[in-house]
Order: structure tokens, then sequence, then C-alpha cells
């Protein structure tokens, strides 16, 4: 039984024997007895303080034999309350509901944050990476096994991983982890029936996030996509590629995995998007002098508007508007609502994207 449930039931039974004590002696004892009398002598019995008894037992069978079952009842759920409040105290049930409530705070102040369902085997190292490149995120995992599981192998990323435990296809839950403020959605449970459920969920609370779901059965993928969910990623398919990438381009691996698991600094691939009055807005990328100014590398534009811009008569190249313009020529024009593809340190890139998310008359002011 939970030790919550323990002291509930402990101080119920406390309560029951003290009302009986308080009736009997009411009624068992001679003459008028005022309540508050009999409640005294209820709590001295009961603690067993060894106080004068101000309702005498003498010349009562009775009411000394109802007296000596309050005694050896009352110390025993006495006793039993005691060692209850004590370990709901040693083991820190009260700092943990403290703990909650603090990490629920944080919770709702989130914002354009990612919501992970799910601490599984590939939830792990999903959290790891949000851990690693500095993401916002909440999780949420109904089997607390895990969270332990994780705790025991990452306890670092452990005690500062905002999570809850419940079940992610709750929508109470899910509006209680933010949904309608999130950027995004990663949905890793082991039933793609579930992961449907919650991306359908998310999809109705919030037209505009972004939801990634793992997908076990090919056939679940499509209906995954049809509910919602911007991509789906098949775990098999993603070993299946990495072991024909091994046998194939081992040097390319190896340096692939050499970025993502060096120690040192952490380095990515990760896009910055400009807006319409981003400082980077119509600006060609030399002028940017990305790798100069902050050490990463670009590798990709992708143009995510179609229309010519407003300040330019130049037509958009055509590749551009069906895809990426892969290693991009210095004279290429940055427009608002272009995706730079870099590649180097988070932090540098982080320095880089809150430049490029500045707006230019803010800038210039």
């Amino acid at each position: 039984m939970d030790l919550r449930k323990k002291v509930v039931v402990a101080l119920l039974a406390l309560l029951g024997v003290l009302i009986v004590s308080v009736g009997g002696y009411i009624w068992l004892a001679p003459g008028h007895v005022s309540f508050l009398d009999a409640l005294y002598m209820a709590v001295i019995t009961l603690a067993g303080v060894g106080y004068e008894e101000v309702i005498s037992t003498r010349g009562s069978t009775i009411l000394r034999i109802f007296n000596m079952f309050i005694v050896v009842f009352g110390v025993m759920i006495t006793v039993y309350v005691f060692s209850s409040v004590t370990a709901f105290l040693v083991e820190g049930q009260i700092t943990d509901i403290f703990w909650r409530r603090k990490m629920l705070k944080k919770i709702s102040q989130l914002t354009d944050h990612f919501i992970l369902c799910g601490l599984g085997d590939t939830g792990r190292h999903a959290v790891e990476e949000l851990q690693k490149t500095g993401t916002p995120y909440v999780v949420v995992e109904h089997n607390e096994d895990n969270i332990n599981k994780f705790r025991e192998s990452n306890q670092r990323t452990a005690d500062e991983m905002l999570y809850i435990v419940g079940d992610a296809t709750d929508v109470t839950l899910l509006e209680q982890l933010g949904i309608d403020k999130a950027k995004g959605l990663i949905t890793t449970l082991a039933s793609d029936k579930e992961n449907l459920v919650i991306t359908v969920l998310a999809r109705q609370k919030n037209p505009k996030i972004r939801i990634i779901a793992h997908c076990i059965d090919p056939k679940f993928a499509e209906r995954i996509l049809k509910a919602g969910a911007n991509s789906t990623v098949s775990p098999n398919q993603i070993g299946g590629m990495r072991i024909a990438s091994e046998a194939l381009r081992p040097h390319v691996v190896g340096f692939l995995d050499l970025m993502l698991k060096e120690k040192s600094r952490t380095l990515r691939i990760e896009e910055i998007s400009v807006h319409e009055n981003s400082l980077w807005a119509n600006k060609r990328l030399a002028d940017l002098a990305l790798k100069t100014r902050f050490n990463v590398l670009p590798l990709a534009t992708k143009e995510t508007h179609t229309h010519h811009h407003q300040h330019t008569a130049e037509p958009l190249p055509h590749d551009s508007r069906v895809g990426f313009v892969v290693n991009p020529p210095d004279d290429i024009l940055i427009r608002a609502g272009t995706v730079v593809i870099v590649l180097g340190d988070v932090t540098e890139i982080h320095r880089a994207r809150t430049e490029a998310s500045r707006a230019a008359a803010m800038a210039g002011a």
C-alpha cells in the first residue's frame, strides 16, 4: 500500500477509536460527564501519559474493562500512526510532493518546447539529444520504472529532466504539458496504436505543432501521417540503413559517430530560419560571414516561400523552389523564408540563430 494511503488509514483508525472512546465514557461513566471531560479522558488514555483520571473507573467493572480495551487498541493504533508518519517523512514523500509541485510549475512556464511521450529504449536516446542540444523539453512516461532505469544510467540528465508520470493519451495531461504552446511532439511508445491516438489528440489541440511518431508496423505509417504527423520514423528502417552505410561508407559513418559522441563539445547539423524582418534577410551568404563570426559551416539552403521578395526583382532560382541548394555559393541571396542548414557547435549555432531572429529595425536602433 502507498505510504500516503497508510497514513490516511492510520489517522482514520485513530479518529475512530477516539470517537468510540468519547462516546463510551459519556455513556458508561456514572453521573453526568461533559463532552470536554470525555474527550480529555480519551486523549490522555490513548497517549498513555499517565495523568490522573478525570472520569473515575472505580466501582464500575464495565467502564474499567472498556478502558482497558481503549488502552490496548489505542496504543496499537497510536504506534501504527507514528510509524506510518515517520516512514512517510523518512522516505521523502512530503519532499516528493513539493518537488512535483515545483516541477509542474516549471512545466507550465515552458514555451516553444518539445513534448516527448515515452522513455523506453527509443525515447531515452531522444532525451539525450534534446538535452545535449539545449532544447527545452518535457517527458511523459506512464511507467515510473522506465524513469528509474534512465536515472541509473543518466543521472545528470535525469536530474535536469522535466517529466510527468502519466498516460500520454490523456487530453488533460497533454494540456498540462503545454501542448498548445509546444513547438513539437515526439511520441516513441511501443504501440503504434497509442502513437496514432497521441498524434490525433496533439494535432487537434495544436494545428501548428510538429509531430514525429515512432512506427514499427509499416502499414501504420500512412495512417499516422494522415492523422496529422509530420513524419514517422521506423527503427528497423534506420537500423538497416545504418548497417548498409557501415559497409558502403565506413569513414563517413565514423565521422558522424565522432560528431555525435564527442565529449568536449556538441557538434550538430542544425537549421536556422530567417523570418520576414530578420537581420539576415536580403543579404548575401558571404555578407553573413558565418564561418568567421560563428565558426559554423553552411551546408545548404532551402526556400520555403515561392513568391518574389518585395525588395528585389530577382526571381528565385528554380532548384531552391523545389528543394535544397547544397553547398550554396557565397553570392546566394538569403531571403525571408530561407532555411540555412549549418554544421557547428550547438553553442555557436544558438548564437547565430539568435542573431537571425533579431529584427533589422531593432538591430539598427
